[in-house]
C-alpha cells in the first residue's frame, strides 16, 4: 500500500511539473507617451497577442513595429 501512495504522489507531482512547462505563453512590457503601459505575449503559435487577443502577426514582427513607432518594450 505505501509503494502505491508514494507512485501516485510522484506521478501527481510530474504532472504538474510537466504542465507549467506546456504554457509556452511569454510576455513583455511595452509603452509609449500616447498609451498606458501594456503587456504582449508571444502564443505557442509565434505569434504577438495583446489583452488575451491573438494579433495575427509574428512576435518579432510585431514588438519590431511598436519599438519603430516610439514604443519602449522589456521585461
Amino acid at each position: 500500500m505505501k509503494k502505491i501512495s508514494i507512485i501516485i504522489a510522484l506521478v501527481c507531482g510530474l504532472s504538474i511539473i510537466s504542465c507549467k512547462k506546456d504554457d509556452g505563453i511569454s510576455c513583455t512590457t511595452c509603452s509609449s507617451l500616447e498609451t498606458a503601459s501594456f503587456q504582449v505575449c508571444e502564443e505557442r503559435d509565434g505569434n504577438a497577442s495583446v489583452g488575451g487577443q491573438n494579433t495575427g502577426t509574428p512576435y518579432n514582427v510585431y514588438v519590431s513595429g511598436l519599438e519603430a513607432a516610439g514604443a519602449s518594450c522589456g521585461n
